[in-house]
Formats: C-alpha cells, sequence, structure tokens
C-alpha cells in the first residue's frame, strides 16, 4: 500500500503535487484532474481576465484551456511544470481570442456599468473601512483597465510576471520567445502602463 493511502486511513490529509495529480489523470483518474483543475482555476480565470478585459471572455478562455489541457494531457511530457503548460495554454487561447476580436474591429475597451466590476475577482480586502474598499476598488479599475490598453504582447508579459508571479524563465517558456525578449518587453509594458495611468496617479500615493 502506497504511503498516501495509509495516511488517508489514518485520517491524515495529504495534499498531492501536480506531478503525482497528473500522473493519476493520464491513467484515467477524472477526480485528479479536477483537483488541478481546482488548483489553478483562479489563476488561470484573473490571467485571461487581465489579458482580455471582461468577465465573459475570461470565462470562456478558462473553460476552453481546461478544455485543451485535458485533450492534450497525454502528449505532456512533464519537462516543465504542470503550471507552465497550462499558462501557455491559457495563453494561446487568450492570443486567438484578441486576434479574432481584432479581425472582427471589437475594441478592448471595458465596461464598468452594472455589477460586472465585482467580477474581476480581486484578492480579499482585509480592511473593513468603507474609505479604503472604495478606493481599493478604483485604483483595481484604473489598473485593469490600463493593462487592457496595452499592445497584446506587453500585456501579456505583464500579466504573467507583475499579477501572476511567473520568473522570466517560466515566462519564456510559456511564450517560447527569448529571456531577453521577456525582459524587454516588460520594461516597455510598464514605462507604457505608467503613461496609461498618468492621469491617475494621485490615486498611487
Amino acid at each position: 500500500m502506497r504511503l498516501p493511502l495509509i495516511l488517508h486511513a489514518l485520517g491524515v490529509v495529504v495534499e498531492e503535487s501536480d506531478a503525482q495529480l497528473v500522473t493519476r489523470a493520464k491513467g484515467g483518474d477524472r477526480r485528479s484532474f479536477d483537483l488541478l483543475v481546482q488548483r489553478h482555476h483562479n489563476l488561470v480565470y484573473n490571467t485571461a481576465y487581465r489579458m482580455l478585459g471582461d468577465a465573459g471572455g475570461a470565462e470562456d478562455a478558462t473553460q476552453t484551456a481546461f478544455i485543451r489541457a485535458y485533450r492534450s494531457l497525454s502528449r505532456f511530457r512533464g519537462k516543465s511544470a504542470f503550471s507552465t503548460w497550462l499558462y501557455r495554454i491559457v495563453s494561446n487561447v487568450c492570443l486567438d481570442a484578441l486576434r479574432t476580436r481584432r479581425d472582427d474591429s471589437v475594441g478592448l475597451e471595458v465596461s464598468y456599468d452594472g455589477d460586472d466590476e465585482v467580477q474581476q475577482r480581486p484578492l480579499p480586502d482585509e480592511s473593513a473601512e468603507p474609505a479604503a474598499n472604495a478606493e481599493r476598488s478604483e485604483l483595481q479599475r484604473v489598473v485593469h483597465r490600463a493593462i487592457s490598453q496595452l499592445p497584446e504582447d506587453y500585456r501579456m508579459v505583464l500579466v504573467l510576471y507583475d499579477i501572476t508571479g511567473f520568473s522570466y524563465e517560466e515566462i519564456a517558456g510559456i511564450l517560447q520567445i527569448p529571456l531577453g525578449t521577456v525582459k524587454s518587453r516588460l520594461n516597455r509594458a510598464r514605462l507604457a502602463l505608467r503613461d496609461v495611468i498618468a492621469p491617475d496617479l494621485e490615486l498611487f500615493a
């Protein structure tokens, strides 16, 4: 009997690694893939949301990315982390969606009417002060709108590094571009972002 099964029988909860879940999922264990989805869903969704600029598109991209991952799982060789491979998939899905929008002449401006803004899924706010909450919400709105105005290549690198937290090397693997290109795009993206948010700099004091 394997150690995880022994510990489970003793009532000890053991969280399996991505690699272990992938192996089990490849063997036909659908629940293991469901656990991978649960583990990575929020970050995949937030990445798609920052890239595409709207909740509906992010939901579609997230669903498409996990479907592609499931169908391609047998071809995943484990040469990179599962998360790197997964984010490569969602990045491609988002780029495809952006190209389709561009071809259809659909702008990337984000609408903040109604209650759609709550679907940005920001990190929980520990503060109970209404004023602090309102300021944080406005700040998130400004940053999100500014990111949506960046060129696709800059936006992708900025989201993966500054928001999702991938390293230069991981981003190079995800986007299949040289390490130097990652660094130069990130630098240019930050400069462009600074110019876009310049009129709202008082929010960042």
